[in-house]
């Protein structure tokens, strides 16, 4: 089960599951408002995805504020906190270990972001036009006027 994961492999369905049900436990503790801390009361956290280790003792939780401000001091605390989101994730999901949880900041927005910027850039906005306009100089002009024979009709030559 896990060899594949270990080696760079897809994840398991047990984990994607647990993954899962630790996401929806987690969002759940947050929009609640489980945790008594003026910095997650300013922000709406979300969590994006969640990875389990293939022993499924280790839950990574990613999370974003809204807006991606002060993603730092959102980390703090929810690492100050734990301790008690742990034992509340436990008691909402049925597993034989309580997973430990690790927060990281989500930066597949970001990466995204990025890509956006770079398809929109205009070296590759040239790139395109190029391919463009060379798909249609090697079109054979006959086919657009409708004088060229169907491609499934035989030529036969004399």
């Amino acid at each position: 089960m896990s060899r594949n994961h270990q080696k760079g492999g897809e994840p398991s369905q047990r984990m994607l599951r647990v993954g899962e049900l630790v996401r929806h436990a987690m969002s759940e503790l947050l929009a609640r408002g489980a945790l008594n801390d003026a910095v997650l009361d300013a922000h709406v956290v979300t969590v994006p995805k969640v990875k389990m280790s293939p022993d499924l003792k280790l839950a990574t939780i990613f999370i974003m504020p809204l807006g991606g401000k002060d993603a730092t001091e959102v980390l703090k605390a929810l690492d100050h906190h734990k301790k008690f989101l742990r034992g509340e994730v436990a008691r909402k999901i049925n597993l034989k270990f309580a997973p430990e949880v690790r927060f990281k900041v989500d930066d597949s927005f970001d990466n995204s972001a990025r890509i956006d910027a770079l398809l929109n850039s205009p070296r590759v906005r040239q790139d395109l036009n190029q391919d463009l306009n060379q798909d249609s100089s090697t079109e054979d002009p006959a086919a657009e006027d409708g004088s060229a024979p169907p491609p499934d009709a035989t030529r036969r030559e004399p």
